[in-house]
């Protein structure tokens, strides 16, 4: 059964090629093969692999199984997500009988709860271009002693759903996950029982003389008694939730946006909407809505629900020494760098800044819907980060980029060299069109990986399009021209966060290089170049200039020292790449 029908409790082939062989690159049998194991929704898939497999080779074999229906999937082994698609199996460290964790971004699908007047309740994913007669048929198939759907209706926003209505169509917003309530003909009756409340459904019966407008009113009483129930049950859990910035330094206000931002989502919770969990990522990360329950407002990603933290809720391990997925962070440090990168890119705290980076706070927060594999414990409180949610028509991975406009790509090339991103990949680009207009805009998102303590893993994917060959416009190198290195180590230390010094050296670097190849008018391609390894051994050209500097320089000598070194070492690389990019 494919996914892309449904996943409800995913169950795959145990093995892919049985036998100790696999193809290699010309079609012929190989014995130079390793078996791997692949575990995914508590699963434990055995799969064959060559030596020489390619990264990209894996991930196409995985996506054109049976059973599977992923183009956007993660593979992480030994710590490290294995995201350098053109490195090999062997480049990685991957030996036989080692363990990787695929980690599946269901995008592709549309996240259903479905959930009946009596609370009991479940959740899986349904194929987008499915209709609503095949969701009521897999309810019926794998929803056994949860619901019988013979007479009842199923509605969502309070809308009786019809069976031929398409998914898609419900979900137009693109919202992470649709609520389906399933409902018969039924009276609902309350009473306060010390505090708290009993309900009681009575299930009876229409009478089939009963006139149309008679059942119309019936319906209309129970949906009246309905809603005064949820406002009575919502009311009760006023207590069940903590939403509060954290402010480190007393000295600093939180801007008008960043105001908005907080009550729109704690005056969602106080009516009782939960969080929502999405289905993409490798962590954990929760969307927030707004006192209607009929938008998202923010998205919370909790620290210890970080990729390899305690409770991440995808199934990856615990980091062995601290290391996040990515070289040079740290698990626990995501909300930190999301905070800092809407800072640095919105210094005055504006709606929107250079580059666009959504609004962004840290906060302390519980709710019982957030994961707590021990069980929930209302005294626990979780910090993390609180973004604002951004209305889109899907992200970059989604679509061709030559539809991009040149300067909303240069403007996220400015942010991701400057901060280092190591982690910019195409699905956390989000774009918006705008209604009145059509002019696109490009919306960065997921910054847990940028500003890291040195530039192994930094990743552009914005590198390989058509933009990235063009220069900076005069308005854009004027902006680049006025960053100031120093000037945003102080200001992250103004709101709370003192950079560690290896980051910071990592920022003054990049910010150099990014300033200094911007005034030689070279294009984004040629400066994020000198960033990126081309392969996963062989080092990336500002990882050669940092060396080089530091055998230069003295032992013991300042910082002010080492980075003049660097400043010669990198003109004279930028030099030369000038000159013969005029030849």
């Amino acid at each position: 059964m494919s996914i892309a029908s449904v996943a409800l409790s995913p169950v795959y082939e145990d093995c892919w090629n049985f036998s100790g062989h696999a193809f290699d690159k010309n079609g012929v049998w190989s014995d130079d093969s390793i078996l791997i194991f692949l575990t995914v929704g508590g699963s434990v898939i055995p799969m064959r692999v060559l030596n020489s497999d390619s990264i990209a080779c894996v991930k196409l074999r995985i996506q054109k199984h049976n059973g599977f229906y992923v183009k956007r999937q993660k593979l992480v082994f030994d710590g490290k997500e294995l995201a350098r698609n053109n490195s090999s199996v062997q480049d990685y460290g991957v030996t036989d009988g080692n363990v990787l964790h695929l980690v599946l971004r269901l995008s592709d699908l549309q996240a259903i709860t479905v959930r009946t007047v009596c609370g009991k309740e479940f959740e899986f994913h349904v194929d987008r271009k499915r209709n609503v007669g095949y969701v009521k048929q897999q309810i019926a198939k794998k929803g056994k002693g949860f619901v019988d759907l013979k007479d009842q209706e199923l509605l969502c926003n309070g809308e009786e759903l019809e069976d031929q209505r398409l998914i898609s169509d419900i979900c137009k917003s693109n919202v992470a996950v649709v609520h389906f309530l399933v409902r018969r003909s039924v009276k609902v009756r309350a009473k306060p029982v010390d505090n708290d409340f009993e309900v009681s459904i009575i299930a009876s019966e229409f009478d089939d003389n009963r006139t149309a407008d008679a059942v119309g009113d019936r319906k209309t009483e129970e949906d009246l008694l309905a809603e005064k129930l949820q406002a009575a049950l919502s009311k009760s859990l006023e207590k069940e939730f903590i939403l509060e910035p954290v402010v480190v330094n007393p000295n600093t206000e939180l801007s008008t946006v960043i105001n908005q931002l907080l009550n729109e989502t704690y005056n969602g919770l106080e009516q009782g909407i939960p969080p929502v969990r999405s289905s993409e990522g490798a962590g954990g990360a929760y969307l927030m809505q707004d006192s209607s329950g009929q938008k998202y407002v923010s998205v919370f990603k909790p620290i210890d629900e970080e990729p390899m933290a305690v409770n991440n809720p995808r199934g990856l391990p615990l980091s062995a020494n601290g290391e996040g997925l990515k070289k040079g962070t740290r698990v626990g440090e995501g909300a930190l760098r999301e905070v800092a990168a809407y800072i640095l890119d919105s210094p005055n705290g504006e709606h929107s800044g250079f580059a666009g980076v959504p609004p962004t706070v840290l906060v302390k927060c519980r709710h019982k819907e957030f994961n707590y594999p021990n069980g929930y414990d209302p005294k626990t409180v979780k910090i993390g980060s609180l973004q604002m949610f951004m209305e889109n028509c899907g992200s970059c991975e989604d679509m061709g980029p030559r539809l991009f406009p040149v300067d909303e790509v240069h403007k996220i090339s400015v942010l991701d060299i400057r901060l280092a991103n190591a982690d910019r990949h195409a699905g956390n680009i989000l774009v918006h069109k705008n209604v009145e207009d059509g002019q696109v805009r490009l919306i960065p998102i997921d910054h847990g990986y940028c500003l890291p303590e040195n530039f192994e893993d930094c990743t552009f994917d914005w590198l390989y399009w058509p933009q990235a060959r063009q220069p900076y416009s005069a308005e854009t190198t004027a902006y680049i021209k006025s960053l100031d290195a120093e000037k945003d180590i102080e200001l992250l230390k103004f709101y709370g966060w003192n950079l560690p010094h290896k980051c910071a050296q990592v920022l003054r670097i990049s910010t150099m290089l990014l300033k200094k190849g911007a005034e030689r008018g070279l294009s984004p391609f040629a400066i994020g170049s000198i960033m990126c390894r081309e392969t996963l051994k062989k080092e990336a050209v500002i990882e050669q200039i940092v060396r080089e500097a530091q055998e230069a320089v003295l032992p013991g000598s300042s910082e002010a020292a080492f980075m003049e070194a660097v400043s010669a070492i990198m003109d004279g690389y930028l030099d030369k790449l000038s000159a013969n990019s005029i030849k």
